[in-house]
């Protein structure tokens, strides 16, 4: 449990002001969530937040263009035919290192659609999530030093560690 103790201190302390501050701003608080999950997912530091911030936002542009695409087309399947050519461009853009951390691009599209469609709030939210990942994982890189009196890694804990 002492391996953990800096990470848990800081994601409880920053999740707690993320909800009363979301909450108060009228902000997506679950969505902030779901991009520091990712954040973590996609490996932590630099790198995962590069990676999941940039696969989220590509999530969310795909999400907005099967809205727009299923605004303009009116047959039968055209929200699956837009969803299945989406789905399958989010798992190709791994090709490209920047958006390779797929299920963030899935996290994005489907936070859009979670959101009712509401683009900016979600971009908002995912950059803010993003953002607390990489706090979370800074600060409690510092508190473990403080816990174990060892020097911290250069990246933030993102798995358990092993026994």
């Amino acid at each position: 449990m002492k391996n953990y103790l800096g990470i848990a201190v800081s994601i409880g302390v920053l999740a707690a002001a993320w909800t009363q501050v979301s909450v108060a701003l009228d902000l997506v608080t679950w969505v902030a969530f779901a991009a520091w999950a990712c954040y973590f997912a996609a490996g932590g530091g630099r790198s995962g937040f590069q990676r999941g911030l940039a696969a989220n936002l590509s999530g969310l542009v795909y999400g907005f263009l099967v809205a727009a695409f299923i605004g303009a087309v009116s047959f039968p399947g055209a929200l699956a035919v837009s969803v299945g050519v989406v789905a399958a461009l989010m798992c190709l853009q791994a090709g490209w290192a920047p958006l390779s951390f797929i299920p963030g691009a899935f996290v994005g599209a489907a936070a859009y659609f979670g959101t009712a469609f509401s683009f900016w709030p979600t971009a908002i939210a995912l950059v803010v999530g993003a953002l607390l990942g990489w706090a979370s994982g800074v600060l409690g890189a510092r508190l473990q030093v403080v816990t174990t009196r060892r020097t911290p890694t250069a990246e933030p804990p993102s798995a358990p560690a092993a026994a």
